[in-house]
């Protein structure tokens, strides 16, 4: 057995896309023109035996929000692995060299949807959050109160550049969302209107500071009628109950409004939080996994909070030496310090080895890094799970410097 890792060109389409219908189901996939191929900026990667395709992924190129700024991602998707192949390292061949790739690029993390996130956890990620979708009863949601200086109207594709700016104002306060702005999520405005029965927008002064789109559902009464609403997203109390209300004015003959969201209890979405009743009914959850490529670009800059003083850190992978290949996570061992002036980090390496007993720095796995790094966790939670250890005292200025944000996500790649 000859195995080749390498770049997937045009000519291996009916293969890459034989493999993904393998494994995803939903019948054929058609093979993209030569010319639709070429001009997509997706990277698509595939592990050959023998010439013969045995492993595939995609990787997106995109911005993350993350601390109040755009963070260059890798977001990896498609991964597939041949039945009578899987145990045996393929999907790991295939992220080293798709995230070398991606390092050379200056994408600082990497984020994925997994099928399976022990497979993901072992290589390196974990998970931060969850896209989910929950069910609301609608009569509930009408009994929102009234909102305050706001008005509704229907959008138009000459009102997507607001919607845009109403979700990057979001997606700034949050860690996890991706931008909208740019491809591959951005939508010409006229899809984005025609892919919904209807946007409404949340006005306030002629801003526009909220909006909800939702695809009504067939069916004319309540039990048998299923309201999908992708988005809600508002930027003031009222703007959400404003955006509530028009949903629940649609509790005669639409049961339930099954909405896309994350997080829940503490960290739910504040345009929930305006309801009267809290209970829904969780449908669907999409983990959320994370992975810090490049420690530095993925900190310089962050707007974090002003702890004062510098802090120190390292990275270690406990697991590193035990013959497992996995050259990129070894790159990321290492030592820095955190200098926050203003609210903004700055980031020196440390001329330290790690493996090194008596230096006094708190020590990171990947996962406690990447946990730390997204707010997910405290520095006192992950030292619990296994993921900081060395001294103690650098907890506090840790959990309160990397905890100003809760993990969002709104969008499935």
């Amino acid at each position: 057995m000859t195995l080749t890792v390498r770049r997937v060109t045009h000519d291996d389409q009916p293969a890459f896309q034989r493999l993904g219908s393998e494994a995803f189901g939903g019948g054929p996939r058609p093979v993209p023109s030569r010319e639709e191929w070429e001009a997509s900026a997706d990277r698509e990667w595939g592990v050959f035996d023998d010439g013969a395709l045995a492993a595939r992924l995609r990787v997106y190129g995109f911005t993350s929000w993350f601390h109040g700024g755009r963070v260059p991602t890798a977001g990896i998707a498609g991964v597939a692995v041949e039945p009578e192949r899987r145990g045996g390292g393929l999907v790991a061949a295939m992220l080293d060299a798709a995230l070398e790739e991606a390092r050379e690029r200056g994408e600082a993390i990497s984020t994925l949807f997994p099928s399976a996130p022990g497979i993901y956890r072992r290589l390196g990620y974990e998970v931060i959050g969850s896209y989910d979708d929950v069910d609301v009863p609608l009569d509930r949601v009408a009994r929102t109160a009234p909102p305050s200086g706001i008005t509704t109207r229907r959008a138009t594709a000459a009102d997507v550049e607001a919607i845009t700016a109403v979700h990057a104002t979001w997606a700034a306060g949050q860690n996890g969302p991706v931008s909208r702005a740019e491809e591959p999520f951005w939508t010409p405005p006229e899809k984005y209107v025609a892919d919904y029965t209807g946007i409404t927008l949340a006005v306030e002064d002629d801003t526009v500071v909220g909006f909800a789109s939702w695809i009504r559902g067939t069916g004319d009464t309540p039990a048998a009628t299923v309201m999908e609403v992708e988005d809600l997203i508002a930027l003031t109390p009222d703007a959400a109950r404003a955006l509530w209300r028009t949903l629940g004015s649609f509790s005669t003959v639409v049961g339930t409004a099954r909405v896309s969201t994350s997080g829940s209890g503490a960290s739910i979405d504040p345009a929930w939080l305006v309801l009267p009743d809290l209970g829904v009914r969780r449908v669907a959850e999409h983990p959320y996994m994370l992975r810090i490529l490049d420690v530095e670009q993925a900190l310089e800059g962050a707007w974090l909070a002003p702890v004062a003083g510098r802090v120190p850190f390292a990275v270690a992978d406990p697991a590193l030496g035990s013959g497992r290949r996995d050259r990129p996570r070894a790159e990321l061992s290492g030592a820095w310090t955190i200098d926050v002036s203003g609210g903004v980090a700055h980031v020196e390496r440390d001329g330290i080895d790690v493996a090194d007993a008596h230096h006094d720095r708190p020590v990171l796995t990947p996962h406690g890094l990447a946990l730390l790094y997204a707010g997910a966790q405290s520095a006192r939670n992950l030292r619990m799970a296994g993921h900081l250890t060395g001294p103690e005292k650098w907890d506090p200025p840790l959990t309160a410097m990397f905890s100003g944000q809760q993990v969002h996500v709104r969008d499935y790649f």
